[in-house]
């Protein structure tokens, strides 16, 4: 048996060229309903917090993409981020993929959520198709790398550290610091859209929450409601002085009348 030659990480020969308009991207179904779910709730956040400027790139299943020895590599993370990518060229409806430098900048943040059926997220597999690890790791040396395991509640965060990644330490809260936002992730319980469960959360640096549009319109609503109750209560309060004041100006119409009628006498 011939055992293929596998190429150091400095021998890869790599290149930034846009996906080619005739390549069949694949059309897989989503792994498990949650993985868009959380995706979703991730860059809902960022934007409520107006966070998201229009030159940055922030999608879910979306495709990467970097040509190795002449073959074209694309991945698809479950949550990505870039800083600053070129809009898209004229006459091109919709971005399909994003090649990193032939495009904007390079990818700062990739995020997988794990299903229960597929471990390629740790893949570290050194040859073509490449594993996602090493892909993210050594091919498009993305700085930050997030695992999340949402059945077992399971939340890694590698660092590129001299081009190898480095497993993170949380804090004290078990949040961790992402330098790309400028803020903490971490896991929150809780229900978003009717759904219960476990959600990746962002903190900023003084440790509040960033709320979900659905959470600041809720609270939106209860300013109405409480505003309402105390408009409400306002009335209340003036047609009881009123009430009060029209049976005080009637007992003092009442006591001049037994006055008069006694100075009449």
């Amino acid at each position: 048996m011939v055992l293929p030659i596998i190429p150091s990480i400095q021998s890869l020969e790599i290149t930034w060229e846009p996906l080619p308009n005739d390549y069949v991207l694949p059309d897989d179904p989503v792994e498990n309903i949650q993985q868009p779910l959380l995706a979703a709730a991730l860059t809902d956040a960022l934007g409520e917090a107006g966070l998201i400027q229009p030159t940055m790139l922030i999608a879910s299943n979306f495709g990467l993409v970097a040509t190795v020895a002449r073959k074209t590599v694309v991945k698809a993370p479950d949550w990505l981020y870039v800083s600053d990518a070129r809009p898209v060229v004229e006459g091109v409806v919709v971005r399909r993929s994003y090649t990193p430098h032939a495009e904007g900048a390079s990818v700062a943040i990739v995020m997988e959520f794990l299903s229960e059926s597929d471990t390629e997220e740790y893949s570290a597999r050194p040859v073509y198709p490449y594993g996602k690890l090493y892909f993210y790791e050594h091919i498009l040396q993305v700085p930050t790398y997030v695992i999340f395991d949402p059945r077992d509640l399971i939340l890694e965060v590698r660092r590129l550290q001299e081009k190898q990644y480095v497993l993170q330490q949380p804090n004290a809260e078990g949040r961790y610091w992402i330098p790309e936002t400028k803020l903490f992730l971490g896991m929150w319980q809780g229900t978003r859209l009717g759904t219960k469960t476990h959600w990746l959360r962002w903190w900023d640096e003084a440790g509040n929450l960033l709320l979900w549009s659905s959470e600041t319109a809720e609270q939106e609503r209860q300013r109405t409601e409480q505003e309402r109750q105390r408009a409400e209560q306002e009335c209340q309060r003036a047609e009881q002085e009123r009430q009060r004041a029209e049976v005080a100006e009637a007992e003092l119409a009442r006591l001049r009348a037994l006055l008069e009628e006694r100075s009449s006498q």
